[in-house]
């Protein structure tokens, strides 16, 4: 799973990255950065298999 934080407003990443990760087998979850955040914490902490790329806000 790849959480992308997309700075302070969440944005959606272009459909052609989106099926090209999804094709590939990682899962993507566009969402504002301090939610992915948290999130990849939270999901990292249960030792799940997480990436996180960040905008600042």
């Amino acid at each position: 799973m790849l959480f992308l934080g997309t700075g302070a407003e969440t944005r959606h990443p272009p459909a052609a990255l989106r099926q090209r990760l999804e094709a590939a087998g990682v899962g993507v979850e566009a969402m504002n950065s301090p939610a992915a955040c948290r999130t990849y914490n939270v999901l990292l902490s249960e030792g799940r298999r997480v990436a996180v790329a960040l905008l600042p806000v």
